[in-house]
């Protein structure tokens, strides 16, 4: 069977899932259709403990001309943490986090960068939206009520990680199911409403394939990634765009594994994804370009 087949399958199998519009997405002072112009978010890592070596900043300076390059490069956004996600990594108190954050985030500002802060702690998002964050990247469950209120407060947006634990960094240990998006509609559903009760003013829904779930053959933890981003257009029921933080796949790449995102960005692209979390802005933007200039948009 091909590709386009399996495609075909695939929609003809949710057919009642496609063609749903999305919410306009609030970006700084932009108001965005993803399905015009796709999302780009950089990354700017503060933590040394982070997987991507290239996106790590070692001082404020550096984060700040990280920051720059990406805007220069097509991003919109910058997504900033200071705590690594994978599951090895140290943990860094909310204290050392916000030493590290505060004066990143005021320079980027500063400097005209859009910025999204990525967190799951109250106190650390709390500082970052005061330093004028636009966008709350919020990777965790367990203070949800806080989170929405302090997003409402800034008129900040809110992208909802979905996380099989409390936040990235408390992993329930459980597997990821085959077909995770009848979880994902209930527990977002919920979310996506009392975010709006609590007047968050814009949402995007990450379906959390960048995480440590449990699943340790790199093959089949591939697999999962991408089949998940070809059916990321059965969320769209709900009407936010869907976010991605595309997979690197080091295991599957190898020493190609700069060019993964790339890959990855095709099968998001074609199942209706609307912002893209990069650590290679440049190249994920060549890559949409290339697929509106073929033909895959209106």
């Amino acid at each position: 069977m091909t590709w386009l087949e399996r495609l075909a399958a695939l929609a003809a199998r949710h057919a009642d899932d496609l063609g749903h519009p999305v919410d306009r997405l609030r970006v700084g002072p932009r108001t965005i259709d993803t399905d015009r112009e796709p999302v780009l978010m950089g990354v700017v890592n503060l933590s040394r403990d982070s997987a991507y070596r290239e996106s790590i900043a070692v001082s404020a300076a550096s984060a700040l001309r990280k920051a720059q390059v990406q805007v220069a490069q097509g991003a919109h956004v910058v997504d900033v943490g200071a705590e690594s996600s994978r599951p090895s990594a140290a943990d860094v108190d909310p204290e050392a986090q916000l030493d590290s954050l505060r004066p990143v985030v005021e320079a980027m500002v500063e400097h005209g960068v859009t910025v999204s802060v990525e967190s799951y702690s109250t106190e650390v998002a709390r500082v970052g939206l005061a330093a004028g964050a636009a966008v709350l990247n919020l990777t965790g469950s367990g203070e949800d009520d806080a989170m929405f209120a302090l997003a409402a407060e800034h008129e900040a947006t809110v992208v909802l990680c979905h996380i099989r634990g409390v936040h990235a960094r408390a992993l329930d240990g459980s597997d990821v199911q085959d077909d995770p998006f009848e979880e994902m509609l209930d527990t977002f559903g919920r979310r996506m409403q009392r975010a709006k009760e609590l007047g968050v003013p814009s949402l995007a829904l990450d379906p959390g394939i960048g995480f440590g779930f449990r699943m340790h053959d790199p093959a089949a933890r591939a697999r999962y990634q991408a089949t998940t981003l070809v059916n990321s257009f059965r969320l769209r029921r709900l009407g936010a765009p869907v976010c991605h933080s595309l997979p690197h796949a080091f295991d599957v790449f190898e020493d190609q594994f700069r060019t993964a995102e790339g890959f990855f960005a095709v099968l998001a692209h074609l199942g209706g994804t609307g912002v893209y979390r990069t650590h290679e802005v440049p190249h994920v933007r060549a890559v949409l370009d290339a697929m509106s200039l073929v033909g895959f948009d209106d």
